[in-house]
């Protein structure tokens, strides 16, 4: 594994539980996630991926547990403000009357973090490093959704994130644009060391990219390891899992 930068951060996970009124959706959630590692979190539809993404991120509360930032719980508004944390979100969230350029640079902008000329400066870098010279001016209406979808990345990057989590981000893409966003992720890994939790249901992309991943159901992590091991594991649930088949279950559903 390469090594991690400084600015990484270490994530731990610990007896995560939530409730929304009497259903409970997260189980007691354990895992840990290292320094520069690109982690993923892979499970079906309605499993909890996208819940615990959001307390994470920090946009929910657990009812128990707690989450840990090299050690430190960021259940504490003062400790987690210390910390750099970018998503991706599902849909891209740009905003189709801004061009690529401001949306990028939108965060910069409107918490008057950096003067214009520096941040048409880190625009146009996290653009270039994303592969995407040459669309500053466009909106997003005018790009593929894969171009949209590495916009954006580098939306996440302008920040200089120590973490950055991506909620299925090859969903509505076709295989190749499914690639090309995974050799993204792969490449911020190579190039800023960057700590990745990565979301998804999508089996090419969670085996391409992880150095390690978590099979979630149900609100449960059911098994933590490499892809290797992952493929491995005689749990009766990921063998069924990763072997879903489409058409094998229509000739089984006939017969």
């Amino acid at each position: 594994m390469t090594d991690a930068a400084p600015h990484s951060i270490q994530v731990r996970i610990s007896g995560l539980r939530k409730s929304y009124g009497e259903q409970l959706v997260l189980k007691g959630i354990d895992f840990s996630v290292e320094r520069g590692e690109i982690f993923v979190v892979m499970g079906p539809s309605g499993s909890g991926k996208s819940v615990l993404l959001r307390h994470i991120i920090g946009l929910e509360e657990p009812d128990q547990g707690d989450i840990l930032f090299d050690g430190r719980s960021i259940l504490q508004s003062e400790v987690a403000r210390q910390y750099r944390l970018a998503m991706v979100f599902q849909s891209g969230a740009l905003l189709n009357y801004l061009t690529v350029g401001q949306n990028v640079g939108l965060y910069l902008q409107e918490h008057r973090l950096r003067k214009p000329e520096e941040i048409d400066r880190i625009v146009t870098e996290k653009l270039d490093l994303l592969g995407l010279k040459g669309v500053k001016d466009k909106l997003p209406g005018e790009l593929s959704g894969g171009m949209n979808k590495r916009v954006a990345i580098a939306r996440a990057l302008v920040i200089d994130p120590q973490l950055v989590l991506y909620d299925e981000p090859t969903s509505e893409l076709d295989p190749l644009m499914t690639i090309t966003i995974g050799e993204e992720i792969l490449n911020l890994k190579a190039r800023i060391h960057v700590t990745s939790i990565v979301v998804t249901h999508d089996r090419e992309l969670a085996f391409g990219v992880a150095d390690r991943l978590a099979i979630m159901d149900d609100g449960q992590i059911l098994f933590v390891g490499t892809p290797d091991e992952v493929r491995r594991s005689q749990h009766p649930f990921i063998r069924r899992f990763l072997n879903a088949d489409f058409k094998a279950k229509a000739i089984s559903d006939l017969s």
